[in-house]
């Protein structure tokens, strides 16, 4: 039976409401913060990137699989079906918006794609789950009872669609512009000019969300590979780049007699080169611990013998999912404390400029919010979302509202490209959405009052 809002239940006090669960978090921040403080350095940034691991790799996953496993039915799939259609939406629209911004406040030319998906992707995961957590633990919350169990398996749901975003989409975007790179020697080899960044050094921002994913480097991470594909599609020779290979198999074995039948049986070279990137495109990195817990929930959840053998308080196994919940309980504190330590870590030189940088925190905290609002109003208007379930659109209208996804900074790594842009805009933005966020709860608060 679907969770819906008690009716009895009012909502009062909308600004301590909304403004006090933050201050919680804000709290947390400041205390992790203080602890990674350069001066002081209570903790060390690597007992932070440990906090990281334990989080990525156990608490995280612990914190899915009990809460999303404990409300996904077959019925639940076939009702939440838009939540990760939302993120869709949400991302596209952010992204049309990062254009805008791009073209209005003209970043260097090599930053435009990096305007683009700052602005366009933002955190569907961690941050989200954070201020559920916060708000659920307010006792005088609107949404009545089970509200971080259906809120943390709203979340849940819908991560999976912002990881598969994030290794093929973002990673192919992030690919750093040509001129990142000069063809040297007689060989034509191509050497990339960033410096290395040994792991001892690493930022914190790097580690903080997806530990490790700056080490999954391949031999095409850090090259501009998209561009060097297709660039002889556009006239360039494709001996100019020796180390990708487009040669056509089962060309050998064909005489020279028979040209004709050798281009009809030949794969068109635009085909050859989309096959070739999505080839060298890292999709095997989406089985993570958090993806591998929400695909265990979901089958589970969705098989009623295996769900009430796992699930429940006179489940066989309740002592087990009894141990994860305990696990599950640290998410929310760590998270903070990582993001403090994070911040402490302050914003870094960068080339984006001031202007850029305004651009896309006002249009990623402040326009993609309202955007968001009638979008989710439209579809409650076209029946597209779970009847009298506040915490339903209290989580697609938060999927417009958060920061960009620290991820992208590990992704800036990974790819060699705007890393010290997205230290710096990620700085801004987390200190911003204080304030956002504050704004735009009271304001759900309000609109929930009247639905």
């Amino acid at each position: 039976m679907l969770w819906s809002m008690d009716p009895q239940v009012t909502i009062h006090g909308d600004w301590v409401s909304a403004v006090v669960p933050l201050m919680k978090l804000l709290c947390l921040t400041v205390i992790g913060l203080l602890l990674a403080n350069p001066r002081v350095q209570v903790v060390p940034r690597a007992t932070f990137k440990l906090l990281s691991k334990l989080v990525f790799a156990l608490f995280l996953p612990c914190l899915i699989f009990v809460h999303l496993g404990e409300s996904v039915t077959i019925d639940n799939v076939l009702h939440w079906w838009f939540i990760p259609v939302n993120v869709l939406i949400s991302t596209a629209i952010g992204c049309i918006l990062g254009y805008i911004v791009a073209l209005i406040c003209r970043p260097p030319p090599d930053l435009f794609r990096f305007t683009v998906i700052m602005t366009g992707f933002g955190n569907t995961g961690n941050l989200p789950i954070a201020i559920i957590g916060s708000v659920c633990h307010t006792s005088d919350h609107p949404f009545g009872p089970g509200c971080d169990t259906k809120g943390i398996a709203y979340v849940s749901f819908a991560q999976w669609v912002a990881v598969i975003l994030v290794y093929t989409l973002v990673y192919h975007m992030m690919e750093p512009p040509m001129q990142f790179y000069e063809i040297v020697g007689e060989g034509n080899e191509i050497r990339e000019e960033p410096e290395q960044i040994s792991n001892y050094s690493r930022s914190l921002l790097h580690e903080a969300e997806w530990p490790g994913m700056v080490d999954k480097v391949t031999e095409h991470s850090k090259t501009p590979f998209i561009a060097r594909v297709f660039m002889s599609i556009s006239g360039s020779s494709q001996n100019t780049f020796p180390d990708i290979d487009f040669t056509e198999e089962g060309t050998s074995g064909a005489g020279p007699s028979s040209p004709k039948s050798l281009r009809c049986l030949a794969e068109p070279r635009v085909v050859r080169r989309i096959r070739v990137v999505a080839e060298k495109t890292p999709i095997q990195h989406v089985l993570q611990p958090p993806t591998i817990a929400s695909l265990l929930a979901i089958i589970i959840g969705m098989v009623p013998v295996l769900k009430d053998f796992v699930f429940g308080a006179d489940a066989p196994l309740s002592f087990f999912t009894d141990s994860l919940e305990i696990l599950a309980a640290a998410v929310v504190p760590s998270v903070m404390l990582i993001l403090g330590g994070m911040l402490a870590e302050g914003p870094k030189d960068n080339a984006l400029g001031i202007r850029t940088t305004i651009g896309i925190i006002v249009a990623r905290l402040l326009v993609l919010p309202c955007i968001g609002i009638g979008v989710v109003t439209l579809a409650d208007k076209l029946n597209l979302l779970v009847e009298q379930d506040y915490m339903y659109r209290f989580v697609l209208s938060l999927q417009y509202s958060t920061p960009s996804a620290i991820l992208l900074g590990a992704i800036a790594s990974l790819r060699g490209y705007g890393v010290k842009e997205a230290s710096a805009l990620l700085f801004w933005q987390h200190i911003c959405a204080v304030f956002s966020l504050s704004l735009y709860l009271i304001v759900y608060f309000k609109l929930m009052s009247f639905i």
